[in-house]
């Protein structure tokens, strides 16, 4: 048998710089300006994310700007915080009690105020007083009634404030169940035609207080009824 003979070939060599075909190229290309495109598609919504909490952040400081604007028109026509008197607050505190309570039933001199008239000056006794339990606005009024040694009857109001740069109010009349001039005696006369019946002391103490809770209460401190019989 003859010897076997194995054909051998020659390796086969592969060009490293193989001719790149335009298509080839062309779709690198594209491939390589994709990255690109996609990242410019993200940057419209970071810039509408970055335009959005730039537009909160300025809605927000003009709801602050006019939150502090209201408050400060607020404050403008908030009333001024009045000053008040040490000595008048010091009577608030103790109502219903009155200073001169100590006096009820004391005969000794009096001086009663009367705004645009002249002040009352007598001997008597103060047969009543009457307060308010409280006063949280720092306004009260207080009402008695004095009789003097000649029989007479004085009816007092004092309305009080606490406040300063504010006077307190005084109103009073003096009534006399046997006047002795004739002008006083013809306008009782006239009055007493008209009620069918003689004036007393009581009627002139209800149409000077009139029947309001602190003018109730002045009568029950007192030792006759004012309460109207209805038969």
């Amino acid at each position: 048998m003859g010897a076997e003979h194995t054909e051998e070939f020659p390796e086969a060599r592969v060009s490293r710089n193989l001719p790149v075909s335009e298509g080839g190229r062309n779709s690198n290309a594209a491939r390589n300006n994709a990255a690109p495109d996609d990242a410019t598609r993200n940057e419209p919504s970071l810039n509408d994310a970055t335009r959005h909490v730039a537009t909160d952040t300025r809605n927000e400081d003009s709801r602050n700007e006019t939150a502090s604007s209201d408050s400060a028109r607020d404050k403008e026509h908030e009333p001024p915080v009045k000053e008040v008197s040490m000595t008048k607050v010091g009577m608030q505190s103790r109502l219903p009690t009155l200073d001169d309570d100590a006096n009820v039933g004391v005969q000794k001199e009096h001086v009663v105020t009367r705004d645009g008239k002249a002040d009352l000056r007598f001997t008597g006794v103060l047969l009543a007083s009457a307060a308010p339990a409280s006063a949280p606005k720092g306004h009260w009024q207080e009402y008695r009634i004095y009789q003097t040694t000649g029989g007479k009857y004085v009816f007092s109001k004092v309305t009080r404030t606490v406040f300063e740069g504010e006077d307190d109010a005084h109103e009073a009349e003096v009534f006399d169940p046997s006047p002795s001039s004739v002008p006083s005696q013809l306008i009782r006369s006239a009055r007493e035609i008209a009620q069918a019946r003689p004036m007393t002391w009581m009627d002139a103490a209800v149409a000077f207080f009139g029947y309001d809770p602190l003018a109730k209460a002045l009568y029950r401190k007192l030792s006759v009824r004012f309460d109207e019989h209805v038969s």
